[in-house]
């Protein structure tokens, strides 16, 4: 206990320290410019256009989406404008990501039967609400009755039904159920009421129409229909009561071959040498209709980003950037390792992602923005450049809300007045920064989303729920980010020095607080690894310059506080037995295990008939959950740590998990072929 007060004393000493108020890091007339420029209402006006199309991945729909987008950057005068195509068939592997073949659909009704006759009222309508057509339908006319079988996940939700035939009402996702309904039992189709995405709000809109996705790979193909709550509820009364329901499914759609299409721009930086690497802007292009919030907002802010930069370079109102700033447009995730996979050259010269997944919520969405810190497994300064963008904005839009003044003018006409209250946060998962950081690119990625967002994934997604005063704020949190990162050199890091040291204090200070919940053999392994974390932040610098700073001259006493820390913190766990083995990464696999549509991982370990599930991926931490688990200890594989050496980091980060535990997971890797045993 002794060590662990003699950290807090020291990390909240660290902390009582706070940076000028004024502009962060960028110079006062470049802040000034990229305020006065960036367009809350420009970005609103994109993001209506992007909602209108459905933007299911290979789609016609989503196609329209990149043509308008890539309409948009040339009107910018960005130059090589492009729409990248990467074959998807189902059988090519882009990774660890298996290419799903493209989905379109024209046609998707649902309507009741009585006496004989379809009623005119349609219960579903892709026409009306393409998200109440589940994503990979395939076609279909059918005329059944509706049977209700709860979850649907288990043999025993079917016991003494007969659904041969028929539509089976489920309360889980279509994909979930359609093995064992379609597969075993025979069903026709699929009528989901599924209220995935939870948060305090779940289920409390009874009209909401829920996305819906069947199995990509799936040998049971079949149909599904999304209705509301309400009209669940419905029928599920009127069956308890013996009420006979006929319902009539058609639908036209399916998979066939297609692309997945990638727009992308750049700005040419202007440094002879630096110009070839590049700082990326990122979001995702696909979702269903409207897809207001997720992931339209996205795409308009960093459109607005693209813009902004553009016209102030033109008008010379901002240096050209020294390095080359790239936008891209993809599907999400899929979309991401196709081009990191099949453009190997780019990825080496990305140095940096500003990736934005929903960041437009206005006061109805009850959405908070945070800036999210990246994964433990790969340090970086780059979170704490934006981070401390966001606080300048929580710092102006606060002084705004309150007196009606401030000294950058930080809201729309159109917009809100409320202050931003950015959140910093630790690394949580879900968008297309889960494949930039993943080990085997290791590129950091600033990641900019709201959440929660009690519409995500609805028909109620709508752009009249986006703020422009947030869309504008966060397009400047992201210009100044990027614009920052894409000048930045050994003669001006000292400018970010006092920020890192700042900011690791603070995260500091969040490890003193979770170690003081664990018992007293945790909390030295927790404030050990992130006191080696803040140092690796810190020498992250030196990494994306690509020299050795150590002689250049930083902010006075940067290296202080973690240097002192370590002092005051004892040796690391002794390893022993299979603590000892080392694992590396098989380069010639790249990306996540858990992908889109399917798991690396998984299906490697179906096709060789592999053990059970290893225990891991159902392990649920402190601060985390099996998934964030499994992802950091395959990207602590390395070859250099031992097998106690990474459960003592993943335990760090999310939790204490039991090193025979991690070690099964290893091992299991082993056998898929994902790493390899090293000596």
């Amino acid at each position: 206990m002794s060590k662990l007060w003699a950290v807090t004393i020291l990390a909240l000493t660290m902390t009582g320290v706070a940076l000028a108020q004024k502009p962060p890091l960028l110079a006062e007339k470049d802040v000034a410019a990229l305020a006065n420029e960036v367009s809350g209402e420009t970005a609103k006006r994109n993001l209506e256009g992007i909602a209108g199309f459905h933007r299911q991945r290979g789609s016609q729909g989503y196609h329209k989406a990149a043509e308008l987008v890539a309409e948009r950057l040339r009107a910018y005068g960005l130059s090589d404008v492009t729409i990248l195509q990467f074959p998807a068939d189902g059988k090519i592997y882009y990774g660890t990501q298996r290419s799903r073949p493209a989905w379109d659909a024209q046609e998707g009704d649902l309507a009741e039967i009585r006496g004989g006759k379809v009623l005119e009222a349609k219960i579903a309508s892709y026409e009306r609400e393409p998200v109440s057509l589940a994503e990979d339908s395939e076609s279909a006319d059918v005329t059944a009755d509706l049977v209700n079988v709860g979850e649907g996940i288990a043999e025993s939700d079917y016991a003494g039904k007969d659904v041969k035939g028929k539509l089976v009402l489920v309360s889980t996702q279509p994909g979930a159920v359609q093995d064992l309904a379609v597969g075993k039992f025979g069903a026709a189709g699929i009528v989901s009421y599924a209220q995935n995405q939870k948060t305090a709000w779940w289920g409390e809109n009874r009209d909401a129409i829920r996305w819906g996705h069947l199995d990509t790979f799936s040998k049971n193909k079949t149909f599904a229909f999304m209705v509301s709550l309400k009209t669940a509820h419905e029928f599920q009364g009127r069956l308890k009561k013996g009420e006979k329901i006929e319902l009539r499914a058609v639908v036209k759609a399916g998979q066939h071959p297609g692309n997945y299409e990638v727009v992308t721009a750049t700005i040419p930086g202007s440094d002879p040498k630096l110009k070839e690497e590049e700082i990326v802007f990122s979001c995702h292009l696909d979702h269903q209709k409207p897809g207001a919030n997720d992931n339209a907002s996205g795409c308009a802010t960093i459109l607005e980003v693209a813009r902004t930069l553009q016209k102030s370079f033109s008008e010379g109102k901002l240096a050209r950037p020294a390095r080359t700033i790239r936008f891209v447009f993809p599907p999400e995730i899929e979309g991401t390792l196709a081009l990191l996979n099949a453009k190997p050259d780019l990825t080496k010269r990305i140095k940096a992602v500003v990736h934005m997944d929903m960041v437009g919520g206005g006061p109805e969405t009850k959405a908070v923005f945070h800036v999210t810190r990246g994964p433990m497994s790969l340090p970086s300064f780059v979170h704490d450049v934006a981070w401390a963008f966001a606080e300048f904005v929580n710092e102006q839009s606060y002084q705004y809300a309150a007196t009606g003044k401030a000294a950058y003018l930080l809201s729309s006409p159109e917009g809100g007045k409320e202050p931003l209250r950015a959140e910093f946060s630790s690394y949580t998962m879900g968008s297309d920064h889960d494949v930039y950081q993943d080990s085997s690119f290791g590129i950091p990625a600033i990641y900019l989303n709201d959440w929660p967002d009690r519409f995500i994934h609805t028909n109620l997604d709508t752009p009249a729920n986006i703020d422009p005063t947030k869309l504008k704020r966060v397009a400047f949190i992201g210009t100044a980010s990027g614009y920052f990162l894409a000048n930045l050199s050994a003669q001006t890091c000292t400018d970010i020095s006092p920020q890192i040291s700042m900011q690791q204090m603070i995260e500091m200070n969040e490890a003193v607080r979770r170690a003081n919940q664990l018992p007293p053999s945790e909390m030295e392994t927790v404030l050990r690894l992130w006191t080696l974390q803040s140092s690796a932040t810190q020498r992250s610098l030196d990494k994306f310059l690509g020299q050795n700073l150590a002689a250049t001259a930083k902010a006075p006493g940067m290296e202080t506080p973690t240097k002192s820390l370590e002092t005051a913190l004892g040796p690391e766990t002794p390893a022993s037995g299979d603590g000892l083995l080392k694992f590396a990464r098989n380069s010639s696999i790249k990306g996540p295990m858990a992908v889109f549509g399917s798991n690396y991982f998984e299906d490697e370990r179906a096709k060789r008939g592999l053990p059970t599930k290893p225990k891991l991926l159902d392990y649920t931490g402190l601060w985390g959950s099996g998934e964030e688990y499994a992802y950091e200890v395959v990207n602590f594989a390395d070859g250099k740590r031992n097998a106690q050496q990474i459960r003592d980091a993943v335990s760090a980060e999310y939790g204490p998990v039991p090193l025979e535990t991690v070690v099964e997971y290893l091992k299991a890797l082993e056998a898929a072929g994902v790493v390899e045993r090293a000596k």
